[in-house]
């Protein structure tokens, strides 16, 4: 057996999924004994569960970490349940764990069982938690210049930074995660909440209220900050993002609008300003430092 033929039965086998127990199938004994010699303490098998644990254990960490709000919606075993289910079916496949929890929402749609009776809320947090670590080191372009913006028209086309996430939710679960993160304990023992201001503290409840929300995930100075928006800001930013002139964006932003006309003026003049001084209009086909995407 050459030498890459053994790296690939051995990343195989450790990444076979363990038992519900947490230990690596007897049936792999077989599969261990053809790579891995036993040593005087250790038979085959048992050398690969060193591995084998590792590596899971340290999967589910991974994921416990990036999701803590997830925890908090669908609770400590309900989560842990969940991750086995999603990494059996969504193995990684990237070099970082940062890629890890990318399919999680899309996956947690088709398997609402995962989520009890607070599916849709799972559903919003698992979107915001993904949206939070693409802000934080997600790609950036290059920033208009003054220049840019002062001779701003209606034919001008700007980007919006890939690394913000435009999100029509639900739920309130910006509110809900800042919460979890404010609390050391609210993040792995309960299974439903609501908002409470009380003390800073998250308190159990039946359900948490639903409620309409435009956000942008973004980042500033190396922190990732969530901004709730308008019904029109949203759909203006996110007419920009999909490549729309500006004068056509903002037709489509205020096209069933109930805003006076006459306040449109003011509250593009007021968007663009805050846009500019975030960072989040772009070039769109230019990364930061300038080079070709």
């Amino acid at each position: 057996m050459t030498l890459l033929e053994t790296q690939r039965k051995m990343a195989a086998a450790v990444m076979t999924p363990l038992t519900p127990g947490g230990h690596v199938a007897r049936s792999m004994r077989a599969e261990a004994a053809s790579f891995l010699k036993p040593n005087d303490r250790l038979t085959s098998l048992e050398r690969l569960e060193i591995y084998s644990r590792s590596y899971w254990y340290r999967l589910l960490d991974s994921l416990r970490d990036d999701f803590p709000g997830l925890v908090a919606v669908v609770g400590s075993k309900g989560f842990e349940r969940l991750s086995r289910a999603y990494l059996r079916e969504c193995p990684s496949q990237s070099f970082t764990l940062r890629d890890l929890g990318s399919r999680l929402e899309s996956w947690l749609a088709e398997h609402p069982e995962y989520a009890g009776r607070n599916h849709r809320l799972a559903l919003d947090m698992a979107r915001l938690e993904w949206a939070h670590i693409q802000a934080f080191d997600g790609v950036a372009r290059e920033v208009p210049g003054p220049e840019d913006l002062g001779a701003l028209t209606a034919a001008a086309r700007f980007g919006v930074q890939p690394y913000i996430s435009l999100l029509e939710l639900q739920y309130p679960v910006d509110e809900l995660r800042i919460l979890v993160n404010a609390d050391p304990e609210g993040s792995t023992t309960a299974s439903n909440f609501t908002l409470q201001r009380s003390k800073g503290k998250l308190r159990q409840a039946h359900r948490l209220p639903a409620e309409q929300v435009f956000l942008a995930v973004h980042r500033l100075e190396l922190s990732v900050y969530y901004r709730r928006l308008t019904e029109e800001e949203f759909r203006l930013l996110g007419a920009l993002a999909a490549g729309r002139t500006v004068g056509r964006a903002i037709r489509d932003a205020f096209a069933k609008s109930s805003v006076d006309a006459a306040e449109i003026p003011g509250l593009l003049q007021e968007w663009f300003a805050r846009w500019a001084q975030f960072g989040w209009l772009c070039n769109p086909r230019k990364t930061a430092k300038g080079r070709p995407s």
